[in-house]
């Protein structure tokens, strides 16, 4: 243990909080022995600790000690430079404005690196000052405080009005029961049920105008899969009506076959139908060259027709000069 002289009083008092987060209920004899100072001493760190705001709760008797209170979160002190720069990582990943000191991501990241230990915030504040990420065109980030809202009555179980605004520029306001907010893509969708029509829905939480949180209360489908129903319900009700037979076992191809496609099922071992929907047949037939696998398309003239051109390019592509 390093002498007095050795330790600044900021950081024994950083010690004497990470002590008391590992050890709740630590009495101020063992607080002192582990900081290596004198019980007087140690309870003048735990005084500058709650001047600092820290919530520092204690309790007399022979069981007594000192804890931590439940409104101080984890500290960002204690992580480790390799948590620190994977964390920088992942936002500049996710969040490409994130060097922008304006945007609520980039004002969030300056407040977390300015409250990390020099070394570990110089590292992350080079990671962040020298990395810069492309944008991701794809993607379509939905305003913080929209999704907070939703996000929270999810949570709570309450119904929620929406105003909303279709890509094509059509608006409605209506109200749905929000069963979870899922990321696919790079894209926020809202996965909730018609109050008007008991129907399921997904909508995308960018296009949310705004949302006014309900005083009624829904219950949520019972081993609700957010991520599975949404891949159901993209799959199903556009423009285009698909069937496809696979030439393979459902077992084997299954995992090759994006869930936004459609449903599978296994008419015999050595096949699999694949029924589904699209608006896009061209992409549609991009997707199925992918399918490692023979496949015949059963049901609609349009993917047909896309999948035609498709081939008749690649095996242009193909032919020598």
């Amino acid at each position: 243990m390093p002498s007095s002289s050795d330790v600044s009083p900021t950081a024994r008092a950083l010690l004497a909080l990470e002590l008391l987060q590992g050890s709740p209920g630590i009495t101020a004899d063992r607080l002192a022995d582990k900081l290596g100072v004198s019980e007087r001493a140690a309870r003048r760190y735990v005084g500058i600790l709650r001047e600092a705001g820290v919530p520092i709760e204690s309790e007399r008797g022979p069981y007594g000690g000192y804890r931590v209170g439940r409104g101080l979160r984890p500290s960002l002190l204690m992580l480790t430079s390799t948590e620190a720069l994977a964390l920088v990582m992942a936002v500049l990943d996710g969040h490409h404005e994130a060097g922008d000191p304006t945007d609520p991501v980039g004002s969030a990241l300056g407040k977390l690196i300015k409250a990390l230990p020099e070394p570990v915030a110089a590292q992350a504040q080079a990671v962040r000052r020298t990395t810069a990420p492309a944008p991701d065109r794809a993607a379509a980030r939905p305003a913080p405080d929209t999704t907070a809202t939703l996000v929270r009555a999810c949570a709570d179980h309450h119904a929620v009005r929406l105003d909303y605004r279709s890509e094509a520029g059509s608006e409605w306001t209506t109200d749905v029961d929000p069963w979870a907010v899922v990321v696919r893509h790079g894209r926020w969708y809202l996965l909730c049920r018609s109050r008007h029509s008991d129907t399921r829905r997904a909508y995308r939480v960018d296009r949310v105008r705004a949302v006014t949180v309900l005083d009624e209360p829904f219950t949520p489908p019972v081993g609700l899969d957010p991520v599975a129903e949404l891949e159901d319900h993209l799959a199903v009700g556009w423009e285009y009506e698909v069937e496809v037979l696979i030439n393979a076992p459902l077992a084997r191809i299954a995992p090759c076959v994006p869930r936004i496609l459609g449903r599978l099922t296994e008419p015999d071992p050595t096949t699999t139908l694949l029924t589904g929907s699209t608006s896009n047949p061209t992409w549609y037939a991009e997707q199925l060259a992918a399918v490692p696998a023979p496949f015949k398309v059963l049901h609609c003239p349009e993917l047909r027709t896309a999948v035609t051109t498709l081939g008749q390019r690649l095996l242009a592509a193909a032919e020598p000069d």
